[in-house]
């Protein structure tokens, strides 16, 4: 690591593992005959840029040059925005992708969210899209004009920690990606959450007999038959609570077993119907366990809302990858050190105070447990002429 550089942006790149990351990057020989722009100034810039806010490489290449003293700490010198086109465009996302897993890795020994009630491992699989322009992104079809990639994650609810499923375009449907998907690598009996669009029977007795359970809604044009009640319909909101087993042959080919169907109904009258093959818990558990889906869909909300994953560095699938893996790395340092030094505060008041210093010669934990007001009080004492441009 840089030894002599005080700015905030220099401390929270060394809370990443440099050393495993120039192992990913040797193994990619992405560095071969690079003689300025290394891959860890890539990664340094495109961290910069969901810091600061920036969407453009002119704006980039701009501040490498209008702060040139701050850069010169990092190893950086300034650099043209073809040079980071270029970068994006052709050195492997896999190498970000691997930082990525071993910040994940890293996480997963985060404490449990406080309001995490279940025994069970609980996990919640959702896909987020995003409009492009099918002109400039061509590779994301959707529409007959329009563009549009998904980006199709799984979220722990326990830890609220986000696993990379895979990106596609927008007219890949999500069952799909799932069809891969290796669930060995889950603790027996985690119940994975799902909306109506993952409720294919293949795919919930391929969970069912890795050793999981599954709570989804039921399709409306789904039929079913009553076997017998369950347990009498009681709890909160509960209005039945049954066995029930497939009507159409071909469904039962699928899933040729029973499941359980749980009527409830929301304090706003509103009637779901779940399915899950999960029959010790109680109906008003599993009617939690569905709530708590709408964590994931809060999560796509924030990042939408703070990470830089809207609007694209780069137009291959590549650059489009890279960025959002750079962004979401961004996402576990933030939790990580939320979680180092006991912060109080939210994810969003600690992603604006670090842009507000990013480039100030400052403590990164003085920072965080400034108030707003001596935040930027604390950034005029510091600043220097070349700093105004924050």
């Amino acid at each position: 690591m840089y030894t002599h550089s005080t700015t905030v942006l220099h401390q929270l790149l060394c809370l990443l593992p440099e050393q495993q990351f120039q192992m990913f990057v040797r193994q990619h020989e992405a560095d071969k005959y690079v003689k300025r722009f290394t891959c860890f100034n890539q990664l340094t810039a495109l961290l910069y840029a969901q810091i600061s806010g920036r969407t453009n490489l002119r704006s980039i290449e701009s501040d490498l040059r209008v702060l040139d003293s701050a850069w010169a700490e990092l190893g950086l010198k300034s650099v043209a925005r073809s040079t980071i086109a270029y970068a994006n465009e052709n050195r492997p996302a896999a190498i970000f992708e691997s930082l990525f897993y071993v910040l994940f890795r890293q996480c997963q020994t985060l404490s449990p969210d406080q309001s995490f009630s279940f025994s069970n491992p609980l996990h919640a699989i959702d896909a987020t899209s995003i409009s492009l322009c099918l002109s400039l992104f061509d590779w994301a079809k959707f529409r007959t004009q329009k563009g549009a990639l998904r980006l199709h994650m799984d979220l722990n609810i326990r830890t609220q920690i986000p696993d990379i499923l895979n990106l596609t375009d927008g007219k890949t449907h999500e069952v799909t990606v799932l069809q891969d998907m290796d669930f060995s690598r889950y603790a027996k009996g985690t119940i994975f959450v799902m909306d109506r669009g993952y409720n294919d029977y293949a795919l919930l007795h391929r969970i069912k007999e890795a050793g999981h359970h599954f709570v989804v809604r039921r399709k409306k044009n789904a039929q079913t038959f009553v076997l017998r009640l369950h347990r009498l319909a009681k709890g909160k909101g509960v209005l039945k609570d049954e066995r029930v087993a497939f009507v159409l042959p071909a469904a039962q080919d699928k899933y040729p077993e029973d499941v359980r169907q749980v009527t409830f109904v929301d304090d706003d009258g509103t009637v779901y119907e779940y399915l899950t093959d999960e029959f010790r818990l109680s109906a008003s558990n599993i009617a939690e366990i569905y709530k708590r889906r709408w964590d994931i869909e809060t999560f796509f909300r924030w990042i939408k809302q703070n990470l830089k994953i809207k609007t694209f560095l780069g137009t291959s699938k590549n650059a489009v990858m890279t960025q959002i893996l750079v962004a979401m790395t961004y996402f576990l340092l933030l939790k990580w050190l939320a979680h180092c030094i006991n912060y109080k505060g939210t994810l969003t008041d600690m992603a604006r105070k670090i842009a507000r210093a990013c480039l100030h010669p400052l403590q990164l934990l003085e920072v965080l447990c400034c108030s707003e007001r001596g935040l930027r009080r604390l950034c005029r004492i510091r600043e220097g002429p070349q700093m105004s441009i924050f």
